[in-house]
């Protein structure tokens, strides 16, 4: 899809389609940011949105889970002296 770019005082801006708006869920702000195609322009989302439904979706990690399989080290074998 071409679009024109239309003045805007100083600046330039380009209008976009209704059916184009509804697609992509653009509220009445949208994020702008620059990549090395082009500009990309996404729907705001609240900062940490969604979180509380992922941790929720996510399952719960045991203790022994994040220590099996490891081989020890150097710590194991020395004492600690604080």
């Amino acid at each position: 899809m071409l679009l024109e770019l239309t003045r805007i005082g100083n600046s330039r801006g380009i209008r976009i389609p209704k059916p184009l708006i509804a697609q992509c869920g653009f509220g009445d702000v949208v994020e702008v940011r620059v990549a090395p195609e082009g500009l990309i322009i996404a729907p705001h989302r609240a900062p940490r949105e969604g979180w509380k439904e992922a941790f929720a979706a996510a399952q719960p990690i045991k203790r022994e889970m994040l220590l099996d399989g490891l081989p020890p080290s150097a710590f194991d074998d020395e004492e600690w002296t604080w």
